[in-house]
């Protein structure tokens, strides 16, 4: 079993930064993939960013590339997202994941363990 807190959303003006945190705690979380996903309302929920944890591959959606970096610090067990020149249209809660590292994927369906979710909120 692998418990997942995401931290670090708020609300923030157009062009603002953000880090979201998410930290890791249960099973060996080197053998994870760890991903972000984000919900609007009305929207399906859909791919941000992914990292490998044990070569620290990334992967992200074309909507946030050069904008998002994904990054994990192996001695906290934390993967953070952070955020910057963010849009209207980033508004969304933010989901973090953790799967099996050989499932590594832009699909939700690749990830077994889900945070709560925070909220990011960006005004125009």
């Amino acid at each position: 079993q692998v418990q997942l807190v995401e931290s670090g959303g708020g609300l923030v003006q157009a062009g603002g930064s953000l880090r979201l945190s998410c930290a890791a705690s249960g099973r060996t979380i080197s053998n994870y993939g760890m991903g972000w996903f984000r919900q609007a309302p009305g929207k399906e929920r859909e791919f941000v960013a992914r990292i490998r944890w044990n070569d620290g591959f990334t992967d992200y959606a074309d909507s946030v590339k050069g904008r998002f970096t994904i990054s994990r610090d192996n001695a906290q067990n934390t993967v953070y997202l952070q955020m910057n020149s963010l849009k209207p249209e980033d508004t969304a809660v933010y989901y973090c994941a953790a799967g099996p590292m050989w499932r590594s994927s832009a699909s939700a369906q690749a990830y077994d363990y889900w945070g709560q979710g925070t909220q990011v909120t960006v005004s125009s």
